[in-house]
């Protein structure tokens, strides 16, 4: 999809008037993430919510595309859209598997090409508690969650602003 059709997904419609969007997004493409968030009705709050230091399958540090430099990490957008509750402001933004190790949290090096960590989501639900979510462009579908994407079997449709 281009970035004008993902603007074009009416997220207003199926989101709660007080709702948390953590969104990944592309290192290299900082100003169409703002226009995303903003163009689905939420106001970023974090560009870096959620920082995932990326290894291999062997535990070394990821060595991953880039522009400028080498990019070994993936970030998630915070935003809102009205006044969510947070319960539990002690959810680290950054995460590895090496910080699992002491938290048993799980390991998450990389898998799939753009596929996120299930440990991600166990962050979202530290932040957030047990509420409604979605996970939309899914790979699969997950226990607790809405999902949305070709590559998973859809439990919720998203209609799309003329």
């Amino acid at each position: 999809m281009t970035i004008e059709d993902l603007k074009r997904m009416d997220i207003e419609s199926i989101a709660d008037k007080d709702c948390l969007l953590v969104m990944w997004w592309v290192g290299s493409q900082p100003q169409e993430a703002i226009d995303l968030v903003r163009a689905w009705g939420f106001t970023i709050k974090n560009m870096n919510g959620f920082v995932w230091n990326k290894l291999t399958k062997t535990g070394k540090p990821f060595f991953g595309m880039g522009f400028y430099s080498r990019a070994g990490s993936e970030s998630c957008i915070i935003a809102t859209k009205g006044k969510p509750n947070i319960v539990n402001r002690g959810v680290r933004a950054v995460f590895n598997q090496e910080l699992d190790d002491l938290n048993v949290i799980g390991s998450y090096p990389v898998g799939r090409h753009s596929a996120k960590p299930a440990a991600f989501r166990k962050k979202c639900l530290q932040l957030m508690g047990n509420v409604p979510r979605l996970e939309m462009f899914a790979r699969q579908a997950i226990a607790g969650w809405d999902v949305f994407g070709n590559e998973a079997p859809g439990t919720i449709s998203i209609p799309f602003k003329e």
